[in-house]
Formats: C-alpha cells, structure tokens, sequence
C-alpha cells in the first residue's frame, strides 16, 4: 500500500533515516490516510533518542521529552516525534509511572489502543501492521492492541475513545472489547472533567450520535453521565412519542447538523422528563415544566464537565425554549426573540425541527405547517428590522440621566418598560415619544 506522505514528514523521516535510525508515521495519521481522510496532524515514532532526535533538527521543543517526544519544528508547524517506548506500571488510570526506551517497533506499536490506530508506515519498508488494523479496517471493527482489560487500565479514557472511534468510523466495537468495557467502565471516575467533556462532544458531533447508545448499554454513561441512563430507562406512553426519552433524544440528535450546540441541546433537551412525569386518568404520560427543569439540570451538568460559560449558555436556553409556544403573529414573534435571544432563534427552529422527526407521526403535518409559518413569520420580522432589544431601544440610560432620574435600579426597570411597549407596537422606538413615557412611568413610580 502506498501512502503519501506530506513532505514535511517526508522530510523528518528520511533525516532521522539518514542518521542511521528507524523511522515512521504512526497512529491515526495511518487510519486516516487509508480511509481516504485528511489527518488532522502526523505523529511520528522513531528508534532514535530524543537527545538524538534534537541533534538531527536546528529546532524543537521539548514537549513531552520524559516519555521521550519532542516537537520537531518545520518553519512554523509542528511535529510530534516519539521515541519507541514500553510502557512501566499505570498508577492513576492515565498516566505510567515510568517508560522505558526500546529500539523495537512492534514493542511501541503493542502500547497503543486499538489495531486501527497501531499501524506505522514510511516509504522505504511500507506500511507495518503487525496487528491486523488493515483487516479491522475492513470488517469496520474496534478491537483493543492485545488484552483490551490491559489497555483499559493503562488509561481509562480508552473506554470512552472506543465508543468514539465507534460513533467516528461506524465501526461495531469487538465482542471482547466490549466486554472489557463493561469491566472498567466505573475505572472513569479518575479521569478529569475536562478529557471526558472532549470524548464526549467527539462522540456528539460524530456521525453516528446515536452511538452514544452503546455508553450506555456498557456503562460508561452511568459513570460519567447517569442522568442519560434514566431517559433510556423513561418510557413516554403518549401519542406524540413512539420511543423512550432516551432513544428519542438520540434519533433528534441524528436528526440535525453537526454542530456542537446543536448537538448537545438535542441530548439534553428532554432531560428533565424524568423528574417531571406524571399520568393521567386514561394512563397518558405528560411532562409539564420539563423545559424548565430540564434548564437547569443542563446549567449543573454542563458546569459539573467543566463546559465553558458561552456554551452552557446557549446549550441551556435552547433546552428551556425548545417547546415553548411562540404565537402566529408578528407581535409574538417579536416577544420570542426579546424572551430567547436574536442570537439563538435559528438555532431554535433547528432544534424544533429536529425535535418534532423524532417524535411519532401523530399530528407531524400539522406541526410542519405550524413550524413552516412560523419561519415566514420571523423572516418578515427579520425584514422589518424590529427594535427587541435594549441596544436598538431609541432611548438610552443617559438620555433618562438627563431627565434627572439618579442612575440605578429605576432606570433598568424603565427602559426594559419601555422595550415592552416598542416590541409590542414598533412604531412607538421614537425618542420623544419614549423620553415622554419615560417621565409618566417616573412620576407614577
């Protein structure tokens, strides 16, 4: 098999050759280039010492020279180049307390995860699959390098990595595999928020979201997000739902574009279902206020994966809004964008969409035509260019200062008065017109 490499890795790789030393591209820059993707960047393993390593290059950076890699640097890019390594005793699920260096290949390749990512190549010797990722390539299988019990305990996170290369290539995860999975599953308490927070939006943005079924039938989503186990296990016996609230959640998140907000609203829009069932006299099934429950929760478990502020945000406002009835009127249109935010209403019709294709076919062409209206409606108010928020509001807080009102708590309340009146009638955003409302609503106070 012949792949291309760039000729910056071209490059590094015949100068460590030249030096008498072995040399490949390693890892997932190897998956990819036989899957026909483009590698987001190319590791390279080496038989040379990192002191050698730095000898060879006029600069590098000594990234993770410990566990023997060092940045080679080609004009401003970067690249990472790893010393064969095997790897001592794993203390904390993550990292070895000690690695030792090996001019042995295979020995490198054996430390790696899985078979598709344990593949080397250059182009002197080919491609080295000692082994058989090329035969899980094509089977489209996951299956741990060796004993998957042993490479689950040298890092936890691999649990969670499996699922994702899963839900990345459409894979199915190997029976033994799994198997380990469901083992070590709970081992994910010691790993950090913030590496469980980025294999979980690789797994949300794949193209297979629905995956994430697969963390929880191994356990994973009971380590490290049980809140997902009680929609799986949340029936929704009502005419609107033919699935769970948890395989409902997964169909909606298939149901819209890979986006990171977008995703994550879907998984977490029925979130407060859960807390919030009841049933009727004729066994119906009802969620009031789940929106708003759910709001919340999202905020806590958001922060609890260590999200940032801006998506929290965002990911929380959809999940309160998502089911909110916006009126077919221009006047209720305007009232929804001053309640949800100009930033998010497409995002909201997205997430409504996505939200109703995951639902039962009860009613589907009348909630498609509500829908469809209620986009035309809110591209003729886009056109109009109405005055919803307090920065397009023709008055401002100095223009009351100046009416001798004292700064503070008032004016607020004024103002957001006055961007009541201008959202329900627009025609009224006039500065006289509000300044003479301003001293009414003053002089009542």
């Amino acid at each position: 098999m012949k792949i291309t490499l760039p000729y910056k890795v071209e490059q590094i790789i015949r100068t460590i050759q030249g030096a008498g030393f072995d040399a490949y591209a390693v890892g997932g820059c190897i998956r990819d280039s036989i899957l026909g993707r483009t590698p987001s960047d190319w590791d390279i393993t080496t038989s040379a010492r990192p002191e050698e390593v730095k000898k060879l290059f006029p600069r590098t950076v000594d990234t993770g020279i410990r566990h023997g890699t060092v940045t080679v640097m080609i004009q401003k890019e970067g690249f990472e180049v790893t010393t064969y390594r095997i790897d001592g005793e794993y203390e904390d699920s993550r990292h070895p307390k000690e690695v030792t260096f090996t001019a042995n290949l295979t020995e490198d390749l054996k430390r790696r995860d899985f078979t598709v990512n344990a593949m080397a190549y250059n182009d002197k010797e080919g491609l080295i699959d000692v082994f058989g990722g090329m035969k899980d390539i094509e089977e489209k299988i996951i299956r741990c390098v060796g004993e998957a019990a042993e490479r689950f305990s040298e890092d936890a996170l691999r649990v969670m990595r499996a699922v994702r290369f899963s839900a990345q290539l459409g894979y199915t995860i190997d029976e033994k595999t799994k198997d380990a999975i469901k083992e070590l599953a709970p081992t994910l308490k010691n790993i950090s928020a913030e590496r469980i927070q980025t294999e979980l939006i690789k797994i949300a943005v794949s193209p297979n979201p629905d995956y994430l079924r697969i963390a929880y039938e191994t356990g994973v989503t009971k380590a490290i997000f049980p809140e997902f186990d009680r929609m799986m296990e949340t029936e929704q016996n009502n005419p609107h739902h033919c699935y769970c609230v948890g395989e409902h959640t997964l169909t909606a998140m298939k149901r819209i574009k890979a986006d990171k907000v977008l995703r994550l609203a879907m998984l977490f829009h029925d979130i407060g279902k859960p807390d919030t069932l009841t049933e009727d006299e004729e066994g119906i099934f009802h969620f009031y206020g789940h929106p708003e429950a759910g709001a919340v929760m999202t905020k806590d478990i958001l922060k609890r994966l260590k999200f940032d502020n801006d998506t929290t945000d965002q990911v929380s406002r959809l999940v309160k809004f998502h089911d909110y009835p916006i009126p077919l009127t221009p006047k209720g249109m305007r009232r929804a964008v001053f309640k949800i935010g100009e930033d998010l209403m497409p995002c909201l019709f997205l997430v409504k969409q996505a939200d109703m294709l995951a639902q039962s076919g009860y009613m589907r062409e009348e909630k498609q035509e509500e829908l469809e209206k209620l986009q035309s409606i809110y591209r003729q108010v886009l056109e109009e260019k109405p005055c919803v928020s307090l920065k397009m509001l023709a008055v401002t807080g100095n223009d009351l200062i100046a009416l001798g009102m004292e700064p503070g708590k008032e004016i607020g309340e004024i103002l957001n008065r006055l961007l009541q009146i201008v959202i329900d009638e627009p025609a009224y955003n006039e500065k006289e017109y509000l300044l003479k409302q301003a001293e009414e609503m003053r002089s009542l106070n």
